[in-house]
């Protein structure tokens, strides 16, 4: 990943002016930080508290690193074998299904056992046999599972056994959840973010503005702002891939390599994680279809054969940014 490029800085000097407080916890192997305008500072803290609470909780359905979790269990599960899931991992595995299939595949949650042909095991970079590139290929895809929503349940339909990584998704799905549980302790104007990767923006906190001021930066140049948006009640996350780094495209089986970046912004931070991730795989002509399909999600692309290429003048746009840009 490049360095981060959401900057808060425009109004992180103002957030006592303006009773903002702000918290963080650690989870999910970043940090989550939630920012609450209210006027009432303990009351703040004990909804963040609350939040950071559902948080663990999510994170010991959702890590694939957990033993016990629900995404653990998945992955051990043989052909026909069907379980029943919690909430959350029933719901991120549906969305997840919705998402593979709107991006033609180019999501997948399944892709580990390709990434992992393509690397040694110092993650240096090799290059698979053609056998071993086709048995990957195999324990790759969604057409894996059969999800029965009455139930709650998951199938596995694979011969063999299918791996499952939500990564940055489930991150996004925390955003979301820690959300909805401020919107249940009437907090109106929050923001709310997963390791910088994903935003989700309620209310707008300042006067004078319709949303939140965040900037998108040049992952390579972060004294370039490629873009500012006034974000409210949307959520935008960031993907990216530095020169010398590749990731795997599930519908071909062999690497894409960097640099790349790729932003999205749509009603919900799971989404715009998942959205995004696809975009780093999708030709500019791909995106711009998505994005016409469904018209609530924007996206940026930056590309370039070099990261010296990637410049102002190289990041596209498809959607309606100018909507909440510089408002």
């Amino acid at each position: 990943m490049p360095p981060q490029s959401f900057d808060f800085s425009s109004f992180n000097a103002d957030v006592k002016a303006h009773r903002i407080h702000r918290f963080a916890h650690k989870a999910m192997a970043t940090v989550f930080e939630v920012f609450i305008q209210h006027e009432n500072a303990g009351y703040a803290q004990q909804a963040a508290f609350e939040a950071f609470h559902e948080l663990d909780r999510l994170e010991q359905e959702l890590s694939r690193f957990l033993p016990n979790s629900d995404i653990s269990r998945i992955n051990h599960l043989t052909q026909n074998e069907t379980i029943s899931l919690g909430e959350a991992a029933f719901e991120c595995v549906q969305q997840c299904l919705r998402v593979h299939a709107d991006t033609g595949g180019a999501f997948d949650i399944t892709v580990g056992p390709l990434m992992d042909i393509w690397l040694n095991k110092d993650k240096s970079p090799r290059t698979p046999t053609p056998e071993e590139l086709e048995a990957a290929r195999q324990r790759v895809g969604m057409q894996h599972f059969r999800l029965e929503e009455a139930q709650y349940t998951i199938t596995i339909l694979s011969e063999q056994r299918v791996g499952v990584d939500l990564g940055a998704f489930g991150k996004g799905y925390a955003v979301d959840r820690l959300a909805d549980l401020l919107r249940e302790w009437s907090i109106a104007t929050a923001l709310i973010h997963g390791g910088m990767s994903s935003i989700f923006a309620m209310g707008a906190p300042f006067e004078r503005m319709t949303g939140w001021p965040i900037a998108i930066n040049n992952p390579w140049n972060r004294a370039q702002t490629v873009t500012t948006l006034l974000l409210r009640d949307r959520a935008v996350s960031g993907s990216g891939l530095q020169k010398g780094q590749h990731i795997i495209d599930p519908r071909t089986g062999h690497p894409v390599a960097g640099p790349r970046a790729a932003w999205a912004a749509t009603a919900s931070a799971a989404m715009s994680d998942g959205v995004s991730t696809a975009f780093m795989l999708m030709s500019a002509e791909e995106v711009e279809r998505y994005c016409a399909a469904h018209e609530e999600t924007w996206a940026m692309l930056g590309v370039g054969e070099s990261q010296e290429e990637i410049t102002l003048g190289n990041f596209l746009q498809f959607g309606n940014w100018s909507a909440r840009q510089n408002a």
